[in-house]
């Protein structure tokens, strides 16, 4: 029987052995419990793993690049930025010749989308160089992710210029059948 004056937590009941429970089968020589085996016998390692001195990193020692090679990492992948501002391009000059009126208000605003775009262009740039080589560990050859970033942007902003021209909405609506 318990003794009830324990708190349960601390109780036992005494379960009698049962045949065939709890016994381990034979294993075969090499097996160790804890220790997988990949086809070979495990052979301990002896050398000790080489040691990673952590000022081989810094900033100070890393090799100084000309500002050449900086410029031609900037351009790889520079097409998809231009395709994307000449869509933006051809979209806000519908709108804007559309308007009829003075160009002064459409080219203040076709100038700070592309000011927009260029610091989307720089944040992309941080942000892959914070993410993809400080904690990822990874070396940067082009700019591609960051121009593909600006000229979706840039895509969407000719799209929305189209969609602030009244005979391009209307068109769409009759092709569409809306």
């Amino acid at each position: 029987m318990v003794d009830q004056t324990q708190p349960w937590a601390e109780r036992t009941v005494e379960v009698p052995p049962q045949p065939g429970v709890g016994v381990v089968p034979p294993q075969r020589d090499a097996f160790r419990r804890g220790v997988a085996s990949v086809g070979q016998p495990h052979t301990p390692r002896t050398e000790p793993f080489p040691a990673v001195d952590p000022g081989a990193w810094s900033a100070d020692s890393a090799p100084r690049r000309p500002m050449s090679w900086h410029l031609a990492q900037l351009r790889r992948g520079g097409e998809w930025s231009a395709a994307g501002a000449l869509f933006a391009f051809v979209c806000w000059g519908i709108w804007a010749i559309s308007g009829r009126g003075d160009l002064t208000i459409p080219l203040l605003t076709f100038g700070l989308s592309l000011l927009t775009a260029a610091g989307l262009f720089a944040l992309a740039r941080l942000l892959g160089r914070l993410i993809w080589e400080r904690q990822l560990g990874r070396i940067r050859r082009s700019a591609r992710g960051a121009h593909l970033v600006t000229a979706l942007f840039l895509a969407g902003v000719g799209v929305a210029y189209l969609q602030q021209t009244e005979w391009v909405v209307a068109a769409w609506n009759w092709v569409t059948g809306n």
